[in-house]
């Protein structure tokens, strides 16, 4: 169980209490991320979430800051999205007002010092290289680089090296003043709190009403034949990611679409880790996962592939995409749908991801589903809905493919996607 309730300048608080644990998790998050960006400030969320780390007037600096919350031995973060930014501590009841203080102190009153703010920009950068040398982590970045292209929904979510180099300290604090306002911000606690933690929320929690809710620019993916894009590395290993623009979270469709990426490749008994690993051996990791947003989404394929086996893979790969539009039998069907209620229960089960829940929903469609009304529309599912959705989402014609890996020459891979394509 759950309540919501809007404070007087418009910030949503939800609270799920859970009185069986000793922790509770305090979540703010944000209506603030890169598809509310443009080429010239793009990376600015992402700047702005390591910034409140940086000092406060009362905490000056980062060791201030972490020193207190580790001293109770609390887990602290923050995250940037492409629809959102989130804060969060999750901590021992007996220092949720702890919590309270320091993370209220970090979003309203943070110092943003033009000196900090110079050397934040090569922890960034430095951030941006680390993904940028590991294939397996920058694969779906890059991936929707190319389908989204010129959208914000395409750009990264750190930035360029270039726009975080040259974003300047009024270009982040404009940002910030626009979008971290009380009618773009969601405020969660879960866990064992009192009334009295309420108070404080409502009390320190004090954020600008705001002039409206954050808009970005919609996207209209127009696709007719498949793309491809290479990424040269040196590397005995190849990251391809394989894919199609898919279904918004509001779309009805999205729970049929959710059980067909678990069957597809959602577990170690899945249909692409059996094929693809078990019984050809051609990968270690395969997965088929989906993303969505409030006017899209998409619908993917990961794989780690043995640099020489790649073209049987992608082979393998794509031919289990066509064979799953025929449709899914009733026991694969079964097992995914007990699988994602499983799951659920397991993760409902602490004061994170319990916050995380009911938070996440609220920032992006405005409606709360409990666990039990998911769980209600998951097993509504009829195989036919299954492959009325497969033969919508996965159309050859708007096949997305990325590889990173050591190839220069893309005539072999538009090669097996046309003789694929000419097969069907």
């Amino acid at each position: 169980m759950y309540q919501k309730q809007t404070l007087k300048n418009k910030v949503r608080l939800i609270t799920a209490p859970l009185k069986e644990t000793a922790t509770a998790t305090l979540l703010v998050m944000v209506r603030a991320g890169s598809r509310y960006e443009n080429l010239k400030n793009n990376g600015v969320s992402h700047f702005v979430e390591h910034l409140m780390f940086k000092g406060t007037k009362k905490r000056p600096n980062t060791l201030a800051l972490s020193k207190e919350l580790d001293g109770v031995g609390a887990e602290y973060n923050a995250f940037t999205g492409k629809d959102y930014t989130g804060y969060y501590v999750k901590c021992d009841t007996r220092h949720l007002s702890l919590a309270i203080d320091v993370l209220s102190d970090m979003l309203l009153h943070s110092l943003f010092n033009p000196q900090e703010i110079q050397k934040e920009r090569g922890v960034i950068i430095e951030e941006i290289n680390m993904y940028e040398d590991n294939p397996l982590m920058y694969a779906e970045d890059f991936f929707e680089q190319l389908m989204f292209s010129a959208n914000p929904l395409g750009y990264s979510i750190a930035g360029s090296r270039e726009t975080v180099k040259n974003l300047s300290p009024l270009a982040i604090t404009s940002y910030l003043k626009k979008l971290y306002t009380g009618k773009n911000i969601v405020i969660g606690l879960a866990g064992n709190f009192t009334p009295q933690h309420l108070s404080e929320i409502k009390n320190k929690f004090n954020f600008q009403l705001g002039n409206k809710k954050n808009t970005f620019r919609p996207i209209k993916i127009k696709q007719s034949k498949p793309r491809l894009k290479l990424l040269f590395k040196d590397t005995e290993q190849a990251q391809l990611v394989l894919g199609f623009p898919a279904l918004s979270y509001f779309s009805k469709k999205i729970y049929a679409l959710q059980l067909l990426a678990v069957i597809l490749g959602g577990y170690m008994s899945s249909r692409l880790s059996l094929e693809v690993r078990e019984k050809n051996g051609l990968a270690y990791f395969v997965r088929s996962w989906l993303n969505f947003y409030e006017d899209t989404g998409s619908f993917l394929v990961q794989s780690g592939l043995d640099k020489n086996r790649i073209e049987a893979a992608t082979k393998l790969i794509l031919s289990q995409l066509a064979k799953i539009k025929k449709g899914v039998t009733v026991e694969e069907l079964r097992r995914a749908k007990e699988n994602l209620a499983g799951r659920l229960a397991i993760d409902l089960e602490n004061s994170s991801n319990l916050s995380h829940w009911h938070v996440i929903q609220e920032v992006l469609t405005g409606k709360i589903l409990s666990p039990a009304e998911k769980i209600n529309q998951l097993m509504k599912v009829t195989p036919k809905d299954i492959q009325q959705v497969a033969r919508q989402v996965i159309n050859f014609n708007k096949l997305n493919l990325v590889i990173i890996g050591p190839f220069k020459e893309d005539k072999k891979f538009k090669k097996i996607i046309s003789d694929f394509n000419s097969s069907l």
